[in-house]
């Protein structure tokens, strides 16, 4: 059976691949709208995170012998506590100002660690080894899809669904809403505004270092990773909708799954198919798909 002249299971096969890249797009984007939704700042540093993440994990596991899952929780920890350290120090110093001065600091932020990891690392890459419980493979029938892969798809849906319950349905989202809308008027209630807006940035910090260290035994470990990969999260962003939770979920894991089908019909338009949704989106609704008109 074919699809357009295009065997079914070769369709399947790269629809499932196109949903893997997806749900790396949906983890990035989400935390990026986390920080723009709640903090409003443009953080380009996110894609450095993610890429540290990744190398933190791969240090705890060659270095301290830490395994795969271990690291799974150690690693967000250590970047979210950077992502503390940098909104305390340097972001918390921008707020009453333009924004451009925080999309600046975390761009500049990005280069340096950039250029650190590559002095340690080099640009080559290093491999990261699949946890032994993942290994293998399971036969679909219309493709043979390896085990971690089919994790990372599960894992990366119930993260996102995790962090958008807790920001929209909860209590505690309930208070970072409003703290960013009328942070005077909820620290008259007794809220600590500061240190919500800390930890929220911090948390943000730490889902980008959770895709880093699902991403590391996918891909190989590079300090290019991350920004290779910054620029397509920032136009999930937009075509979902600045600030808006679940758009950048569903837009991430829809454009993973049009990215895949556009590789089966059109493979030279597949690096800039994002783009041009993003184009064709801002032209009909500058807000994103999901985003709020203003």
């Amino acid at each position: 059976m074919e699809i357009f002249g295009i065997p079914l299971q070769a369709f399947l096969g790269q629809l499932l691949l196109g949903l893997v890249n997806g749900s790396f797009y949906a983890m990035l984007s989400l935390g990026l709208a986390v920080i723009f939704g709640l903090l409003g700042i443009v953080n380009f540093a996110h894609g450095a995170l993610y890429m540290i993440g990744a190398y933190v994990a791969f240090g705890l596991t060659e270095k301290l012998g830490i395994g795969f899952w271990g690291a799974l929780v150690i690693a967000p920890m250590v970047v979210g506590a950077l992502g503390v350290v940098i909104e305390r120090t340097l972001l918390k110093q921008l707020y009453n100002i333009d924004p451009i001065y925080g999309l600046l600091l975390t761009f500049g932020l990005a280069l340096i660690a950039e250029g650190i990891f590559r002095d340690q690392f080099g640009v080559s890459g290093q491999q990261y080894p699949v946890p032994d419980l993942l290994q293998g493979a399971t036969n679909l029938g219309f493709m043979v899809l390896p085990n971690y892969r089919g994790f990372v798809i599960f894992a990366s849906l119930a993260i996102c669904i995790a962090t958008w319950y807790l920001i929209e349905r909860t209590r505690l989202g309930s208070y970072l809403r409003a703290g960013t809308e009328n942070p005077k008027l909820v620290q008259a209630f007794g809220v600590n505004v500061p240190l919500m807006v800390m930890l929220t940035y911090g948390a943000g910090a730490g889902l980008a270092a959770i895709a880093g260290v699902l991403a590391a035994p996918v891909i190989q470990l590079t300090p290019l990773m991350g920004s290779n990969l910054i620029i397509i999260v920032f136009a999930v962003v937009v075509i979902g909708g600045m600030g808006s939770i679940m758009g950048s979920i569903l837009t991430g894991l829809v454009l993973g799954l049009v990215e895949g089908l556009t590789k089966v019909f059109y493979p030279e338009a597949s690096s800039i198919v994002v783009f041009v949704i993003m184009a064709i989106v801002l032209v009909i609704r500058p807000a994103g798909l999901f985003g709020k008109e203003r």
